[in-house]
């Protein structure tokens, strides 16, 4: 009788959530999918920060590029994975909030996802032509009303998040101009140089050079916070525009279903890889803004993402904005 007892306890303990599997968890390479393709901007980042990681998880994360349908491919590769810790999504704000609005999907993404950790962001700049004669964001907003049949705005794309940063801005500015897709931020950034296109919204990182060269014009940052590298240009909510906050940020996440514990040894190998000195210094390099620490939970990540669901969906449906 004790021995079948004995055996029941174990079987009990194997099958329950703290289970060894759990607590030895990982004993094999971790795979990162990447929703887009090889060399961008997400790429970079989980290569940064994968570095660190793979010491603290003592095993290696193999990236994986699943790109395709504006990364709903790879988000939804790793929806169908194993809850077990080894299939790992580095997504953002496009893949997790705003492209699921666009999309009718197989998965939910906040049902079908166990967030992880949230990781750095990078916000937006809202730039223009060097001839504007507008000075700030104001006097940006009365020449905009003024000249709304001549002004057009240029987006890496449809349906992008500047495509829909630019109509969340005509929304609170109640202004009204065409908007013209170009294939990536590259042309659109030349051809507002050029001064064929009068505005853009555009990551720091790009923009950064052109407006140290003096070839754009920058107006607002779209933070809460100013960006160390351009201190002197002021956030739209001291430039005169509160709200208007939109930061292409990203994050982890499994499937929904990963053991609690798995979650938080993937939370603390992320933490640890955001606090690392030689990590931060690459990530500032890219002008990429780490969260601070109360931020980085996945509770904390949880209600990020619902809240900016609930900013944004309506703004994609309000638009009436198609999958391209």
């Amino acid at each position: 009788m004790s021995r079948l007892i004995a055996i029941a306890a174990l079987a009990l303990t194997l099958a329950a959530p703290g289970s060894a599997g759990a607590q030895t968890y990982p004993t094999r390479p971790i795979t990162i999918v990447v929703p887009f393709p090889a060399g961008g901007p997400t790429d970079a980042l989980v290569r940064i920060l994968g570095e660190r990681m793979r010491r603290s998880l003592g095993q290696p994360l193999v990236v994986e590029y699943v790109s395709g349908a504006a990364g709903t491919l790879g988000v939804g590769r790793v929806a169908r994975a194993a809850p077990d810790g080894y299939t790992v999504l580095i997504g953002h704000l496009g893949s997790n909030v705003v492209v699921p609005a666009l999309y009718s999907l197989p998965f939910d993404v906040l049902k079908d996802f166990a967030p992880v950790a949230l990781l750095p962001s990078n916000p937006f700049l809202l730039i223009g032509r060097t001839t504007i004669p507008a000075k700030n964001l104001t006097e940006l907003v009365a020449w905009l009303k003024q000249n709304q049949d001549k002004v057009s705005a240029g987006t890496p794309g449809a349906n992008s998040l500047p495509h829909v940063a630019g109509i969340y801005f005509q929304n609170l500015t109640g202004t009204r101009f065409p908007f013209v897709p170009y294939r990536g931020a590259g042309p659109a950034m030349l051809d507002l140089i050029a001064g064929r296109i009068d505005l853009v919204f555009d990551q720091v990182q790009s923009s950064l050079p052109h407006i140290r060269d003096g070839t754009i014009k920058a107006f607002a940052v779209t933070a809460a916070e100013r960006v160390p590298a351009l201190p002197d240009i002021p956030t739209v909510d001291e430039a005169g525009l509160p709200g208007l906050h939109i930061s292409l940020w990203y994050g982890l996440w499994v499937p929904a279903g990963t053991p609690p514990e798995i979650i938080a040894r993937l939370n603390a190998a992320a933490m640890d890889a955001q606090a690392d000195p030689a990590t931060r210094q690459r990530l500032a390099e890219l002008e990429l803004q780490i969260p601070p620490p109360e931020q980085q939970t996945p509770q904390a990540m949880h209600v990020l993402q619902e809240a900016e669901i609930k900013k944004w969906w309506p703004v994609v449906k309000a638009a009436g904005l198609k999958p391209e």
